[in-house]
């Protein structure tokens, strides 16, 4: 953390704090914290919510508007497509894009840094993205990425179910 102002780690620590006489002296010739313009106190680093421990850097996006990751049965179906391939939820990250409706892949890609990318849906591409072709693995700013069905697609659709599993066996 870089610190502009000596004087901010008051804030920041509950303990006394006691300046040397060269910070002093610095925080006594510097300008005010305003007068240079923002701060990186006054730019705040998105964060996003997502389920599971993302230790394989595997990010599954989705589109549920109402809930907080997936719809609970279609949770169920993507666990278990995932156990078959041997991951677990510790192993990937959800994320909902329905409730970051104005989240640009770029802020999603710093922030998670996926090596794959698994898109439920055509709602759930973000914002700033050239969508992948659909249902073909294919490269996207440096990851595998696969746009493939959604679940609302699949559970009333065998073919549709079966076109998702033979890319997942691949991805």
């Amino acid at each position: 953390m870089i610190v502009e102002n000596p004087l901010s780690y008051s804030f920041i620590f509950q303990d006394d704090i006691f300046l040397l006489n060269s910070d002093k002296q610095s925080f006594r010739d510097s300008p005010a914290p305003n007068a240079q313009g923002p701060s990186l106190l006054e730019t705040p680093i998105p964060g996003y919510n997502y389920l599971g421990g993302f230790k394989k850097k595997l990010l599954i996006v989705t589109h549920y508007p109402g809930a907080d990751f997936m719809d609970q049965t279609h949770l169920g179906a993507l666990e278990s497509t995932l156990k078959r391939l041997s991951h677990e939820l510790e192993d990937i990250a959800i994320f909902n894009l329905a409730g970051y409706q104005d989240a640009e892949f770029e802020a999603l890609a710093g922030f998670f840094a996926p090596q794959k990318m698994l898109f439920l849906g055509e709602n759930a591409l973000p914002k700033g993205v050239a969508p992948p072709p659909f249902n073909k693995p294919g490269a996207l700013n440096g990851s595998h990425a696969l746009l493939t069905f959604s679940f609302d697609e699949m559970m009333s659709n065998n073919e549709n179910k079966k076109a998702f599993w033979d890319q997942m066996k691949q991805f």
